[in-house]
């Protein structure tokens, strides 16, 4: 007879992690853009645009996606 699949907590935040380790693998950084005035003259303003990027290393991606392995297995190995 076939056992039902359970998945702890354990596993869910492992494959969580592995997740976010792979968009961070791929991406390597953040990019977000800000506003801001550069001229306020009465009914003239100006404004500009920066853009910004927050750099995600590859090792911390690494060290994620690794951390996610382990605790996927530490959670398959309680379950059983």
């Amino acid at each position: 007879m076939t056992r039902p699949i359970s998945i702890n907590a354990t596993t869910i935040a492992g494959i969580i992690l592995v997740v976010i380790a792979a968009i961070a693998l791929a991406y390597q950084g953040i990019t977000y853009t800000t506003k801001e005035k550069a001229v306020d003259l009465g009914p003239i303003q100006i404004t500009k645009e920066e853009h910004h990027t927050i750099p995600l290393p590859p090792i911390l991606g690494g060290i994620a996606l690794i951390g996610g392995i382990i605790l996927i297995v530490v959670g398959g190995k309680r379950g059983d």
